[in-house]
């Protein structure tokens, strides 16, 4: 299967690792070619994030490992794209 995208919500320690830590353990997973890791909250021991990786047969179960070797904890797969192109989503309105 060729994974394309994986849109995850992801929770890590504050401190470790870093967020430049762990884009790079991201970064070393076949078929990744770009990570994109947001803040999206802030307590006072761990650190909410969304990550984008994108990429061309991403190892979606190395990809899982390497997060979790860091010590970050996965929350949800809120995004996954296979195929041959990208198909950007369309928003409806409510």
């Amino acid at each position: 299967m060729n994974v394309r995208r994986v849109v995850l919500d992801v929770d890590k320690g504050l401190n470790r690792p870093t967020l430049l830590e762990l884009a790079l353990a991201i970064e070393r997973v076949p078929g990744v070619d770009a990570v994109n890791v947001s803040v999206t909250e802030m307590d006072m021991e761990t650190m909410g994030t969304i990550i984008t990786v994108e990429g061309t047969a991403i190892d979606f179960n190395i990809l899982i490992e390497n997060i979790e070797d860091t010590g970050s904890v996965i929350h949800s797969v809120d995004e996954i794209a296979v195929g041959k192109k990208l198909i950007e989503s369309i928003r409806r309105n409510e």
